[in-house]
C-alpha cells in the first residue's frame, strides 16, 4: 500500500471513494507503484497513469473488456476502415503514420470513461476516485463527441432548436446508446453503420406505434420504405470541408478544416443493405479532401473517389415538425432539400455518384 498521507489525499477528492468496492483493492492492484515506502519520488516508481484495462479491470469484468477490446470506441477501426478504403498497400505506411498522429489519440480507455475524462480531451477526474457505471454525459461523451453531436443535441448551433429529445427533460445519450453498445458486446463491426441501426427509433421502448394508419400522412408504408426517420424529423446540420492534417514547428500535430456550414441534404442512400433499406437518407459532408494527409507524402488516398464525401447521416437534431414534413410538397420538387450535382464539388462527383439524387421527386397533385 502507498503511504498513509498518499492514500489520505485519493480518498480526500472524493468523500464517498472509502465505501466503494475498488477502494479495498488500493492504489497499487491498478496503478502499480511500489508499497511500504513513506518517499514520494519511490512510491512512484513504475506507476501506471492509466492502467492496462486487461490487466487489471478485466480481473473482475472479463466479459466487458474482451469486447471492449475490439469495439469501435477503442480500436478505432471504424476510420481507419475508411481511410484503407481510399488508399491502397503501397501508401499504407505513410497514412499509419498520419493516423497514429492525429487520430490514436481519440481511443478511450475503461478509465478515461468510467473515472476521468478522455486524456484526448484534457483527462480530469470526474468525481475523485469515484467509478461512475453510467459516466457523465457532459463530461465523458460530449468530451468526445462535442463539436458536431452536442451542439445539434443541445441546440448551440446558434439559431437551430436542440433536439427533441433533450428538450425539455434531458435525456443523456445512455438512455439511446446502451452500454453493449458502447463496449461493443455481440458486435463484429468495422464501421459505425455496420449492421442494423442501433438505437432504433421504432424500438419497442421508443416509438414502436410507427406504422402505417397512425393518423400521420406521411407515415403511408411508401414513405416509411424509402425514408429512413431523420429525413423527415431532421433539421439543418453542420458540414465540415477539406480537411488537411500536419505538425506544427514544435511538432504537434494538428488539422485545419477550410470551411463549415449549416445545411440538409436528402440523398440516395450510399449504405443501402437489408439492414439499411432506405432508398433517401440525410447526408453528411465530412472534411475528407484529395489531399488531406499531402503533409505525410503524394497521393496517400489514390483511390479517393471509391467513397463518398456526402455520407450517410444519423443527426442528433431531431425534431416533430421540420420544414420539410410541413406538407407533402414542402419536401417533394423542392430541389435545395436533395443532393443533386450541382451541390456537389467538380472534382468529387465522381465519389459521389451513389448519393447524387438525378431527379428530384416531383410535386404531388
Amino acid at each position: 500500500m502507498p503511504p498513509l498521507e498518499v492514500w489520505e489525499r485519493v480518498i480526500l477528492t472524493s468523500k464517498t471513494f472509502s465505501t466503494t468496492l475498488h477502494y479495498r483493492y488500493g492504489c497499487i492492484a491498478c496503478h502499480g507503484g511500489t508499497s511500504g515506502t513513506d518517499d514520494k519520488e519511490a512510491a512512484h516508481q513504475d506507476m501506471v497513469r492509466d492502467p492496462d484495462a486487461q490487466e487489471t479491470c478485466a480481473i473482475c469484468h472479463a466479459e466487458t473488456v474482451a469486447a471492449h477490446n475490439t469495439s469501435l470506441h477503442n480500436s478505432l477501426q471504424g476510420y481507419w476502415t475508411v481511410l484503407q478504403a481510399r488508399s491502397d498497400e503501397a501508401h499504407l505506411p505513410q497514412l499509419q503514420e498520419a493516423f497514429d498522429n492525429h487520430c490514436a489519440n481519440c481511443h478511450a480507455s475503461c478509465g478515461q470513461c468510467h473515472v476521468s475524462r478522455p486524456t484526448s480531451t484534457d483527462g480530469g477526474l470526474l468525481a475523485g476516485h469515484d467509478f461512475k457505471p453510467i459516466p457523465p454525459m457532459n463530461l465523458t461523451c460530449t468530451g468526445c463527441h462535442g463539436s458536431r453531436i452536442e451542439a445539434e443535441y443541445k441546440g448551440k448551433n446558434e439559431g437551430y432548436p436542440a433536439d427533441v429529445h433533450y428538450n425539455p427533460e434531458g435525456m443523456p445519450c445512455f438512455d439511446c446508446h446502451t452500454g453493449d453498445e458502447m463496449h461493443g458486446v455481440d458486435m463484429d463491426a468495422d464501421h459505425r453503420y455496420d449492421g442494423p441501426p442501433t438505437p432504433s427509433c421504432t424500438a419497442a421502448d421508443c416509438h414502436p406505434t410507427v406504422q402505417p394508419g397512425d393518423g400521420i400522412e406521411q407515415h403511408d408504408q411508401t414513405h416509411l420504405d424509402q425514408l429512413s426517420c431523420q429525413v423527415c424529423h431532421a433539421v439543418d446540420y453542420k458540414n465540415c470541408y477539406s480537411c488537411h492534417v500536419q505538425k506544427s514547428a514544435d511538432g504537434t500535430p494538428f488539422f485545419k478544416t477550410d470551411e463549415s456550414q449549416m445545411s440538409f441534404k436528402i440523398g440516395h442512400n450510399p449504405r443501402q443493405s437489408a439492414d439499411r433499406p432506405w432508398e433517401y437518407v440525410p447526408l453528411r459532408h465530412v472534411p475528407i479532401a484529395r489531399d488531406t494527409f499531402a503533409y505525410y507524402g503524394a497521393d496517400l488516398l489514390p483511390n479517393f473517389d471509391t467513397l463518398p464525401t456526402w455520407v450517410y447521416a444519423t443527426p442528433h437534431n431531431i425534431q416533430l415538425k421540420t420544414p420539410q414534413n410541413a406538407s407533402c410538397n414542402a419536401c417533394h420538387g423542392q430541389a435545395a432539400l436533395f443532393l443533386t450535382a450541382d451541390d456537389v464539388a467538380p472534382d468529387e462527383l465522381r465519389a459521389n455518384r451513389s448519393a447524387i439524387v438525378p431527379k428530384v421527386p416531383a410535386k404531388v397533385p
